[in-house]
């Protein structure tokens, strides 16, 4: 009887192995796979992006539309900003590596580039859109500014949603320890402590909205 008891054991004991086993096996490989899916949506993105520096280097001649300049700004951080979603969403899912960190962090730097570009097409052309970059905590975990930052995000997609291409959104995470965010912080004489912050065309800082009403009518 006790010889049996200790088969049984046995037994159980090597199937939860097993099982454990496979469930941490199973983990790493969709880890890599939605590390590997987010590499791609960055590897397209550097290649817009390049695109979009020589197309910034055909705005400083003389001759060129400023209106497809624009457009094309504007196309390229939408595209960014949706992508941007995908990459969170991995995110969130994330637990296993650095590796999905390690992305964001060269997707604030693409973004980073991104706002440089339209500074540089907003010199030279007469362009009506607004600049609206949100600095904000990755991964915060204190409760009170995780919900802050829950309603900047949810306020500034429906104004983006409403405004279209009217309005450039760039989110930037601004605690990733990336020097280029750290001097365009010092830019705007912004601290870490002070995130969320919102920088509506370069020149109006918002820090603390409690309705949608407050922020739309930077935006009328």
């Amino acid at each position: 009887m006790l010889h049996s008891q200790k088969h049984v054991f046995w037994q159980a004991l090597l199937v939860t192995i097993v099982i454990f086993s496979l469930g941490i096996l199973m983990g790493f490989i969709l880890e890599n796979w939605r590390t590997s899916k987010v590499d791609q949506l960055f590897k397209k993105s550097e290649i817009d992006l390049l695109d979009a520096r020589v197309q910034n280097e055909i705005y400083t001649g003389k001759n060129f539309d400023c209106s497809l300049a624009i457009n094309e700004n504007i196309k390229f951080a939408d595209r960014i900003y949706n992508e941007a979603k995908t990459l969170d969403r991995y995110e969130t899912a994330s637990r296993l590596s650095d590796e999905i960190y390690l992305e964001h962090k060269k997707y604030d730097i693409l973004r980073v580039l991104l706002l440089l570009n339209s500074m540089k097409i907003k010199e030279k052309c007469n362009s009506t859109y607004h600049e609206v970059v949100y600095f904000y905590n990755f991964n915060e975990q204190d409760i009170n500014k995780k919900a802050k930052q829950n309603v900047y995000s949810n306020q500034l997609r429906e104004i983006k949603e409403y405004k279209g291409d009217k309005m450039l959104l760039i989110p930037i995470a601004g605690n990733i320890n990336v020097s280029s965010i750290n001097l365009l912080l010092d830019v705007y004489d912004i601290k870490e402590s002070d995130l969320p912050v919102i920088v509506i065309d370069g020149k109006i800082k918002v820090m603390d909205i409690k309705k949608l009403e407050d922020l739309k009518k930077y935006f009328e």
